[in-house]
This record gives structure tokens, C-alpha cells and sequence, in this order.
């Protein structure tokens, strides 16, 4: 019997859809390279799917840092949880503005919003004791000692050969405060941005939610958002086409479907990386143990072919 069409999903943009590599970063270079990386949006609306929209704002983060550093002797720098808000009222800005002109010209009659998104996390996440996720720029170990001997509790190591940079915790990701506005909104026919830079990082402390400063993995965020809302389709967009193993060796080799639990063995036998398809893999069996249907994983430019099932890596339990 042929599977029932699916009628909603999350795309998740990876940072290329907002910044290329070598940019400048400028606001019209930004727009430019959302005015057509949401060109897929529009194709998914009029192909009658129900849409939620995550991003990156790891660039982002990392200007607004680099100001308040330069600015510090005249105003106070902000903590990471505000940064993180600003990123998704910015970027989230740019996202609606495109899309809204896009609409226009299709004549696609659907509002577009954006949530600033609080997500919470658990105090005890041992991510907390271990600080791992770079933010902002390099320093030298000169510089960077000097600024750890300032600032009680900064965190700063050697990053990849790159330089010295602040190291951040990166909790899991437990549930997300607006989901309900979220998928009322998206299930009433509207596009929501929500999950900015996987979201405001916040505990619940002393009767209260507190911003605290980590960073969530976007996908991992994502991830939680879909399941939350009975979205169907997680879909991932990345650099790639799909998922390889053995990527960038002699015998690599594209994946077209994979299961949980052979996608469990690959990630035991270290087959993606840390810092760079790792993090997909885990938030597409983050998404399917919470009760998703399927998630794909491929590049910006082969959206509709990835959907239409003829490219990408699909991920189910069956």
C-alpha cells in the first residue's frame, strides 16, 4: 500500500542558508541568501504542507559578542541567553521579510511570525561540568589567559588548531515554553519561526525560568519542537547532498534510508563527527523516539527532490 503523503514538517536551515562562507556578513548579503534559500518554503506551502522553520545564528552570536567586547569600557557586555534572543528576533526579522515578499509574489495567501523561544534544560546536565562548545572568536593563549584571569568563570581553550576560544556548556534540550502558541499557529495554516539558535537556553530555579549561558544544539532543539508539535517530517538541511560513510575517503558511500538502529551502530563505530554530522544523527533519533515519522536529511538546493523521496538520507523506525 503506498505511504500516505505527509502534510507537515520542520525545516530545520543550517547557517549557509543565512551566511555563505567568506561573506562579510553585511544585512544585504543575509538577505540575498534568504530570499533564495526560502524559495523552498514557498514550493512546500503551495505543495500543501503545514510549515515550522528553525535556524542557526551561530555568525550571529558571534558579531554581537565581538561589539559588546569592543564596547565594554562604555556599556556592559550581555550574558549569552540575551544574545541568543536578539539573534532570533534578527534573523527572524529577515526570515519574515523574505518570505513575506516571496508570498506576494506567488500570491501564497499565509502570515508569517516569529517567537522568541525560551528551551528549557536540566541543571544536572553533565554538559554543565564540561563546557564544550566554542562561541565567538579566536584569541591568542596570551589574550585568552588574560581575559580568563578578568572574568571569574570564563572557560577558554584551544580550539582545532584555530586559536583559543570561550567554551560554553551544550545541554540537551528538554522542552520548549511557547510550544503551545507555536502549534497553534503553524497548525492554523501560518509559518512560524521559532527554536532560534536552538533557542534562549533557560532553568527552572527558585520557582522561576533564568536565562543561563549555554548554547542548544540547533537540530537537537528542533527535534523536540516537531515531536511537540505532531509534525511528521524533520527536515534537515546541511552541505550535503546526503549522508556518507567514510565521508571523504576513497570508498565513501551515500545513504539513502536509514533505521534507528543501524543509525545507533554508525554513531558507535564514529562514523560522524562531532562537530559536524553527529549532532544531525542524534536529533534525528531524538525526534523518532519521541513519536516522528521520518527525517530527512540533505542540502538546500535538493529540497523538493529529497521530499519527493528521490534524494537525501530518510531515517524511520521501520
Amino acid at each position: 500500500m503506498p505511504q500516505q503523503r505527509p502534510t507537515s514538517i520542520l525545516v530545520a536551515f543550517g547557517g549557509n542558508a543565512i551566511l555563505k562562507e567568506h561573506q562579510r556578513g553585511t544585512a544585504e548579503e543575509q538577505f540575498a541568501n534568504l530570499d533564495s534559500a526560502l524559495e523552498c518554503v514557498a514550493d512546500l506551502i503551495q505543495e500543501g504542507f503545514k510549515v515550522i522553520i528553525t535556524h542557526g545564528n551561530g555568525p550571529q552570536v558571534g558579531v554581537l559578542m565581538r561589539q559588546g567586547e569592543a564596547a565594554e569600557d562604555l556599556v556592559p557586555p550581555m550574558p549569552l541567553d540575551v544574545l541568543v534572543a536578539e539573534t532570533q528576533g534578527q534573523i527572524g526579522y529577515m526570515i519574515q521579510n523574505s518570505l513575506v515578499n516571496i508570498f506576494r509574489t506567488r500570491q501564497i495567501k499565509r502570515s508569517v511570525v516569529s517567537v522568541v523561544t525560551q528551551v528549557v534544560v536540566n541543571a544536572d546536565d553533565p554538559a554543565f561540568d564540561d563546557p564544550s562548545k566554542g562561541v565567538g572568536r579566536f584569541y591568542t593563549e596570551e589574550e585568552a589567559r588574560a581575559r580568563m584571569a578578568d572574568r571569574e568563570g570564563l572557560v577558554m581553550r584551544e580550539d582545532a588548531g584555530r586559536g583559543w576560544r570561550r567554551m560554553v556548556p551544550s545541554p540537551e534540550p528538554i522542552d520548549v515554553l511557547e510550544v503551545e502558541f507555536v502549534k497553534g499557529a503553524y497548525s492554523g495554516g501560518d509559518v512560524v519561526i521559532a527554536c532560534g539558535g536552538g533557542g534562549i537556553p533557560v532553568l527552572f530555579r527558585d520557582g522561576r525560568y533564568r536565562g543561563v549561558e549555554a548554547v542548544i544544539d540547533k537540530d537537537r532543539a528542533s527535534a523536540v519542537l516537531a515531536a511537540r508539535c505532531d509534525v511528521e517530517v524533520l527536515l534537515i538541511l546541511t552541505d550535503v547532498e546526503q549522508v556518507y560513510l567514510n565521508f571523504n575517503e576513497p570508498d565513501q558511500r551515500g545513504i539513502d534510508y536509514m533505521s534507528v538502529e543501524e543509525a545507533m551502530d554508525y554513531l558507535q563505530e564514529g562514523q560522524f563527527p562531532e562537530g559536524s554530522m553527529r549532532p544531525k544523527i542524534e536529533a534525528a533519533i531524538d525526534f523518532l523516539n519521541l513519536g516522528g515519522e521520518r527525517v530527512i536529511i540533505t542540502s538546500l538546493d535538493k529540497v523538493k527532490e529529497a521530499v519527493d523521496g528521490r534524494t537525501g538520507t530518510h531515517l524511520s523506525w521501520a
